[in-house]
């Protein structure tokens, strides 16, 4: 079993890519708003219910699909590089799959600004992402995250065995799944 995890900003493109590595693989993707758009029928993301359920949901299918005969998976997350909870969480994940005899392969991807705001309203974004539609907030919602988070990592930071990391502003979604398929020979 082996766990991809694609991570970086807001609308830098990790469902996308993810998407076509589920295509070329027979990895199944599990994007984080899977599960945020499920608990914000009830529950808004940024309340303590939201956060804990949307949390319990993740570790749950995540515990099952350690000790699953599944190919693998790919998960998306936004990793906020300047909080130990978003570090602590990345660590608890790999070891849950590492401790099942599973591999975890870490992609980074990095795109200007000026693109995200861009991929931020792509139709695939919106079909896929129901809480993204309201586009004036969700536009708000990346610039502020941006100013009050380190969204992608210091070079050298990451020392994983398995790490990628991509700027793919001027990249396919394609292009980049099939970058990550031969560097991971997934």
């Amino acid at each position: 079993m082996k766990l991809v995890m694609i991570f970086g900003p807001q609308a830098v493109g990790k469902m996308t890519v993810g998407h076509e590595l589920e295509k070329m693989t027979e990895l199944k993707l599990f994007h984080n708003h899977m599960t945020i758009d499920l608990v914000g029928q009830f529950f808004n993301y940024s309340t303590p219910a939201g956060k804990r359920l949307v949390y319990l949901f993740r570790e749950e299918i995540f515990k099952e699909a350690a000790v699953s005969d599944l190919s693998g998976m790919i998960f998306t997350y936004v990793w906020a590089f300047d909080l130990q909870a978003d570090w602590d969480y990345v660590a608890k994940v790999k070891e849950l799959f590492e401790s099942n005899g599973n591999s975890v392969y870490f992609v980074e991807l990095e795109a200007q600004l000026s693109e995200r705001l861009k991929r931020n309203k792509t139709p695939h974004r919106l079909a896929h992402k129901p809480s993204k539609r309201d586009l004036a907030w969700s536009e708000q919602d990346l610039l502020t995250t941006l100013d009050k988070h380190r969204l992608n990592s210091y070079v050298g930071e990451i020392q994983e065995e398995n790490y990628l990391r991509i700027d793919n502003t001027s990249l396919s979604a394609k292009e980049v799944a099939e970058l990550i398929k031969r560097t991971f020979r997934l």
